[in-house]
């Protein structure tokens, strides 16, 4: 299957990305493409930032924390 790359930068990226690695644009595709795929899966998910801020900071999650505002609180904010 072909891929067309029309953007400019785009192009330049991965033309620069081959040269630096030694490969062909098809193998610069996908290397970068994998080290991207492989970024994005070992980030922290929004839970466990929160997790981790809350464990620096020292911040309790109480159960009134964990319940939902209501619908009133965001209406007053959006006035």
């Amino acid at each position: 299957m072909a891929i067309n790359i029309s953007n400019r930068e785009a192009d330049a990226l991965i033309r620069r990305f081959a040269k630096i690695a030694g490969v062909t644009l098809t193998e610069a595709v996908v290397i970068a493409m994998r080290e991207a795929i492989e970024r994005r899966r070992q980030r922290e998910t929004p839970r466990q930032t929160a997790a981790r801020l809350r464990a620096e900071f020292g911040v309790e999650l109480t159960d009134r924390a964990r319940r939902p505002l209501p619908r009133s609180v965001f209406d007053e904010l959006s006035e």
